[in-house]
């Protein structure tokens, strides 16, 4: 995303002058994240929703489950789409129109951690193999940017999951002799197997910090996001701007982000366990 130029030279010095001195503008250390809001069942019609603010960057996702076909290289796996919209209120550089760069991005990086630790088994959701599975569509739509979209479009999509519930269906027999599908009106919630949780970077100067504000974001030199599941295992990665980590810099993120993303779910744990949303198949 191309917005180095939003900031004056004055502001961008001052940024990385305090920075140089172990400060930031908003007063948090290097390694410490802005309030975490997530607000499950937004969306009243949607399967899944849930509101994900990072400070004042707002996101919202929804989840549609729809019934259809699956991929003729994958009969017995069900189907997960993920997309971004920037909405133009959200940010002066939004504009309405074909998805950009930046938002194709927001919704990879979501994706990747969401199918790389298998968080939903596509298994379950098979219908009849070979014929009917559900599509799980994850639309997110940021509303107010104020840096570091990556960590919010991945609380808000894992935050819609863990809330959707998946319409019960029935297997009948029509008088040709073939299988069909009723969907009931009964529902049941979405099994999720993993809660992968991201962790994004900054690295301005020689300075790394974490959760990046928006005028961090417009004079970083490179940036890293890294997403672990609750075992504390690495599900993915992304990297992005020009710049570059050295491997002792990588292995600091990664113990870093290891512990953040632990305190990020504890705050999930609280909010979203009360309510009976399954966080595993032994749970549910």
């Amino acid at each position: 995303m191309a917005k180095k130029g939003l900031i004056s030279v004055v502001e961008r010095e001052h940024i990385l002058s305090l920075l140089n001195h172990g400060k930031r503008t908003d007063g948090r250390s290097f390694n410490e994240f802005r309030k975490i809001t997530i607000i499950p069942g937004y969306i009243q019609k949607a399967e899944g929703s849930a509101i994900a603010k990072i400070g004042k960057s707002k996101v919202i996702a929804g989840v549609k489950a729809q019934m259809g076909t699956p991929f003729p290289d994958s009969p017995n796996k069900g189907v997960i789409t993920t997309t971004v919209e920037l909405v133009p209120v959200a940010a002066p550089e939004f504009e309405s129109g074909p998805p950009r760069e930046f938002a194709i991005e927001l919704a990879r990086v979501a994706d990747r951690a969401i199918r790389e630790s298998e968080a939903v088994s596509n298994e379950d959701l098979v219908i009849i193999p070979g014929k009917f599975v559900w599509i799980l569509f994850i639309d997110i739509y940021v509303l107010d940017h104020d840096g570091n979209l990556y960590d919010a479009c991945e609380l808000a999509a894992l935050g819609a999951l863990l809330n959707t519930q998946i319409p019960d269906i029935k297997i009948v027999t029509n008088e040709k002799g073939e299988e069909v599908v009723e969907v009931l009106e009964t529902t049941h919630p979405l099994v999720m197997k993993h809660t992968p949780i991201s962790c994004t970077f900054s690295k301005i100067g020689d300075n790394i910090i974490v959760d990046p504000n928006y005028d961090e974001e417009t004079i970083q030199d490179t940036r890293l996001t890294l997403a672990f599941t609750e075992e504390n295992k690495i599900c993915s990665t992304q990297k992005g701007e020009a710049g570059t980590f050295t491997v002792e810099e990588i292995k600091k993120c990664i113990d870093i982000a290891a512990e953040r993303t632990k305190d990020i779910r504890s705050q999930l744990d609280k909010i979203v366990d009360p309510q009976g949303y399954p966080w595993s198949e032994e749970s549910s």
